[in-house]
């Protein structure tokens, strides 16, 4: 393939004008020279023998005239063993080794290889010679970290092959042939551990897409019992600055029912992504009992790094995450905040003169962020297991103002949606989703139809505290104020947790259910309390014996001795459970 001739005729921040001749594909790399260094970028739009490209490096300078050297290839992402527990920025450079070659400040033009080389693998083969195989099919392991790595037919390998040759066990890097496989023209073609595929194209090696019905366990009881994921489903984090997006994120990667997270930072402060570096290697994976670093993957991009690379970390994220779907791994997508990369379109629609829609971002916005989110699924794979990628991405509104158009094009793909409220946030409420404007798609751990109960129960309690702003706690009936209390109750005992404690911080299913089925049977009793203060006190006592429980590590002494507690100060208000309610918690064991 001849590759095009093209220099630099024009240059608008992170955007360059190319003028070429020859021939040149959209989203094809190419490289400008300047002053001895290759800055990488990419083509965005070719018009005639011009082209724009955006660039992933600082601009400074670029001159007209410049050579640029075309690769002929897409941007790729390296796939192969040795990616757990590194640190990549966008364009999958390892920042640590990155940062020896160039010290604390990150110089343009360095490029390092993404995976290890001199690292041998422990290769088993699992296929023999003879065997038909096809893209995405395995043909070896090899032990990463925790996990079975398999290695597979490169992906853009179409069509069927015959192993001809496969290597036997032992020790080998990722560079050397593991198998030479024939075509069904008879050619050869060698198989290393490592391969590329590129960033925009989703992978389809699998054998059917199925819809999401698989709940991924978060641990956190707002979540998995109001407001559930289903692995390989989508679920976005709205929220203004500060109300803990961050945090539920990591709260959600430790204790998540997943086997690998990646995190993109993309654009986050470099703060935020200096606590992230910093806190993973120490957190304790409660899975293995060793650092969770171990499976998880970092793509870091903050806001100080060039715009442009902003996107690229996007979609190198999710290509590391459809790769670990292929060996029949779930994979968990963090991706905070897409708001930014969002910002990032903008910058280089505005660059390219585009018509600009609503607050300027681009028209296509839309249709970028529906593409991002419907990489996620829940697959079959030929070999009969399954995978998953879930994606769960940050969106941070200006002000907290859910109505502008990344928010709003971002709830039009997800199947759930997580508002964080700057009211809870200052209430010391974690986590600060909303109950009010929150919603999900997916089924829950816990029947539904208790879950429906205590959602009215909640709503009702809302509106009584709204009436009671307006004519205050005297004009308000007992009935009405104890159905208040019940709201309050709901959401102190169960809606809240506490993130610092080790009992309550992560709450497994089986608690849930049987927490759930008690404050349900709270909830739908009749009490003999005839003063609003005899009905606060008891209820604020109920409340502080149901944190108490919380506590208590599950079906310890402890813990029983607690529910003993709560028994007893439920029978001391002659608390007498519905009909109806009964009806339901039966028909939810």
């Amino acid at each position: 393939m001849t590759l095009a001739n093209a220099k630099v005729v024009g240059i608008n921040g992170n955007m360059v004008t190319i003028e070429f001749d020859g021939n040149v594909s959209m989203n094809e790399v190419g490289y400008v020279n300047v002053d001895g260094k290759k800055l990488k970028g990419e083509v965005i739009r070719i018009r005639g023998n011009k082209a724009q490209m955006q660039i992933y490096e600082m601009t400074q300078g670029i001159k007209t005239g410049d050579v640029v050297e075309l690769s002929g290839e897409l941007l790729c992402a390296e796939l192969g063993p040795g990616l757990l527990g590194q640190i990549f920025d966008g364009l999958q450079n390892p920042l640590p080794l990155v940062a020896e070659k160039a010290g604390f400040f990150l110089e343009k033009g360095v490029y390092i290889e993404s995976l290890p080389r001199k690292v041998k693998w422990e290769f088993t083969p699992i296929v023999k010679p003879g065997t038909k195989v096809m893209r995405g099919d395995a043909i070896g392991t090899v032990l990463e970290g925790p996990f079975t790595h398999k290695i597979l037919v490169p992906f853009d390998m179409y069509g069927i092959y015959t192993v001809k040759e496969i290597t036997k066990k032992g020790k080998y890097t990722i560079d050397e042939t593991m198998a030479v496989l024939s075509d069904e023209k008879g050619k050869n073609h060698k198989v290393t551990m490592t391969f590329k595929w590129p960033v925009k194209r989703a992978v389809d090696c699998y054998a059917e897409r199925l819809a999401p019905s698989e709940p991924m366990v978060t641990q956190v009881r707002l979540i998995d019992t109001f407001y559930p994921v289903s692995k390989g489903g989508t679920y976005c984090i709205p929220g203004p600055f500060g109300a803990g997006k961050t945090v539920l994120q990591h709260t959600t990667s430790r204790n998540a029912d997943v086997d690998i997270v990646i995190i993109a930072a993309c654009g986050e402060r470099a703060g935020e992504v200096v606590e992230t570096i910093k806190e993973f290697p120490e957190l304790k994976d409660p899975r293995t009992g060793e650092s969770l670093m171990k499976r998880t993957i970092i793509i870091c991009n903050t806001s100080s790094m060039p715009v442009a690379s902003r996107e690229a970390s996007v979609y190198t994220s999710v290509t590391l995450a459809e790769y670990y779907r292929q060996m029949g791994l779930h994979v968990l997508l963090l991706a905070d905040s897409t708001s930014r990369w969002a910002q990032a379109l903008r910058e280089m629609s505005g660059r390219l003169e585009e018509i600009p829609g609503e607050e300027a971002f681009p028209a296509y916005l839309e249709s970028y962020i529906a593409a991002f989110y419907e990489r996620a699924g829940f697959v079959k794979l030929r070999d009969g297991s399954s995978g998953s990628v879930t994606i769960g991405g940050t969106v941070s509104p200006a002000g907290g103002n859910f109505e502008e158009p990344v928010t709003q094009a971002t709830l039009k793909v997800v199947g759930a949606f997580h508002g964080l409220s700057r009211e809870r946030s200052d209430a010391r409420k974690y986590p600060a989703i909303d109950p009010i404007i929150s919603w999900s798609k997916y089924n829950s751990v816990i029947k539904q139809n208790l879950v429906n109960y205590a959602r009215k129960v909640y709503l009702s309690g809302v509106e009584v505290n709204q009436m009671m702003k307006v004519i205050g706690e005297e004009g308000t009936t007992t009935s009405d104020y104890i159905e208040y209390l019940k709201s309050e109750f709901l959401d102190a005992v169960y809606m809240q947790q506490n993130s610092f404690d080790e009992v309550d911080a992560a709450v497994s299913v089986e608690r849930q259910k049987y927490t759930f089925a008690k404050v349900v049977s709270i909830l739908g009793s009749d009490f003999e309390l005839k003063e609003k203060d005899e009905a606060r006190n008891f209820f604020n006592q109920m409340r502080q014996k149901f944190i108490d429980w919380n506590y208590s590590p599950w079906k310890s002494d402890k813990f029983k001795n607690a529910e003993k507690d709560i028994d007893a100060h439920y029978k001391s208000a002659d608390g007498k459970l519905r009909d109806d309610v009964k009806k339901l918690l039966k028909d939810g064991e």
